[in-house]
């Protein structure tokens, strides 16, 4: 079994498609489906079915694929840590985020990181605070940003920044703003794991509105979605500032001028993977920053 397999099987369990596969490994379909046959015929083991001219895992695909993707994972970091006797002029750092803090807040630093590291790659994917997790214990990404709390034992958590949330509607907020108000309103919210919904949640419990009493008259799985539907009145919604700054500059959402916590982010990586030079030169620059931006505020 070498490496280059188990990427080919990788690749193709989650393409679902062989030439797909070939082509995100910039290899021909007739390498790719060599590289599975042989894998196969080593082990005498069917790991896809074919079907015309779809494909998918077998029980026995399903059942490797987690261990063919921590085999990978446990080959990245082995090559990134040879990598590293170069300094930080090379290098790759994985980092999934959920929606609020890549789509608003983590931009800005991964621009000025690359300014400053042009040599070192980085790749980036969106999921929920409990995909972020889930994927960051699989060996996936060498680091997660989230919103939301996450309790692993196994993940290790740092406070990287903060954010500010805030209740917004189209319709003008009503005179007296309680709990009452607050539990009789149509809510529109994020998908259950969200950091958003559960920082949401937890603020409101704070004020005395259980998260069970509110009335959700849609559930959206991303920002932009919620605000949508929001400027169109289905209903209020707790966002962060970040994401409705431009809404309320155009005047098509309307600020309860409700007093919420502010919202940390935490970075998260695995207890037991090894944290790469570029990773933690990553973290340290969006740490002097959170610095520098205090010091300008004072």
């Amino acid at each position: 079994m070498t490496p280059e397999q188990l990427r080919v099987f990788v690749a193709v369990a989650e393409e679902q498609h062989m030439t797909r596969a070939a082509a995100r490994l910039n290899m021909t379909q007739s390498t790719a489906s060599a590289a599975i046959a042989a894998l196969e015929a080593r082990h005498e083991i069917k790991l896809f079915d074919r079907i015309g001219r779809g494909i998918s895992l077998t029980e026995e695909g399903r059942a490797f694929l987690p261990e063919a993707r921590a085999v990978l994972a446990r080959f990245a970091e082995a090559e990134a840590m040879l990598a590293e006797t170069r300094g930080l002029e090379r290098g790759h750092i994985r980092l999934i985020a959920s929606q609020t803090i890549a789509g608003y807040w983590l931009p800005p630093y991964l621009a000025a990181f690359r300014q400053a590291r042009p040599g070192i790659e980085v790749t980036l994917e969106i999921g929920n605070t409990q995909e972020a997790a889930e994927r960051l214990r699989a060996g996936l990404h060498d680091l997660a940003l989230v919103e939301g709390d996450v309790e692993d034992a196994k993940l290790e958590r740092v406070q990287i920044g903060a954010d500010r949330l805030m209740l917004v509607s189209a319709a003008p907020p009503p005179g007296k703003l309680d709990a009452r108000a607050l539990s009789a309103a149509s809510w529109v919210l994020r998908e259950p794991g969200s950091g958003t919904r559960s920082t949401a949640e937890a603020a409101l419990a704070d004020l005395g509105v259980a998260p069970h009493a509110l009335s959700a008259a849609l559930v959206l799985p991303s920002n932009e979605a919620v605000l949508s539907a929001v400027e169109a009145g289905a209903g209020i919604t707790i966002l962060s500032a970040h994401v409705v700054a431009r809404s309320l500059s155009l005047g098509t959402v309307r600020d309860w001028d409700l007093h919420l916590a502010p919202r940390p982010f935490y970075a998260l990586r695995h207890r037991d993977h090894h944290v790469s030079h570029a990773t933690r030169d990553l973290l340290a620059r969006i740490d002097q920053s959170q610095l520098d931006d205090l010091t300008l505020t004072e």
